[in-house]
């Protein structure tokens, strides 16, 4: 008898580049030091979607006393033919103390140097991007002083 469990596979599906705001220091709370990172504008390129983002979207996050941020963004993508697309994006991001220390004052660092994964969900009235609700994604993440890059994969 043969294994009946299929083995999922990543399939790239495109890629959101997120121009990014200085971030809106809350303060350290019972949970970790909370703050804000406006999403300005960005744009959608890849093999299954194109687009911009909607000015307006927020990453939320909580940076825990061990570093690790918890990560929580909300924003919109809109496509060439005007369709939108809500996407919830949640995960979690840590490296080495002094690499996250940089990233915490927006300076430059390594992305090979630090732990970005998320998995994002979408929610879209457009029929053709319904796909978008009927699979499991993930991506992986790099943070610059003044964008936020994100590889999109599909879990076939």
């Amino acid at each position: 008898m043969t294994d009946p469990i299929t083995t999922p596979h990543l399939l790239h599906a495109f890629d959101v580049v997120a121009e990014v705001a200085a971030p809106v220091e809350v303060g350290d709370t019972p949970l970790g030091a909370r703050r804000l990172i406006p999403i300005l504008a960005g744009s959608v390129s890849g093999p299954k979607l194109s687009g911009k983002l909607i000015p307006g979207g927020v990453d939320y996050q909580i940076i825990r006393a061990d570093g690790l941020a918890d990560i929580h963004a909300r924003y919109v993508i809109e496509t060439g033919s005007g369709a939108r697309v809500y996407v919830e994006n949640t995960g979690i991001r840590h490296g080495p103390p002094e690499a996250m220390a940089r990233l915490r004052r927006g300076e430059p660092v390594d992305p090979a140097l630090i732990y970005f994964r998320a998995t994002p969900k979408f929610e879209t009235a457009d029929p053709e991007l319904a796909w978008l609700m009927r699979s499991i994604f993930v991506c992986s993440g790099a943070r610059f002083p003044d964008k936020v890059v994100l590889r999109m994969f599909e879990v076939t």
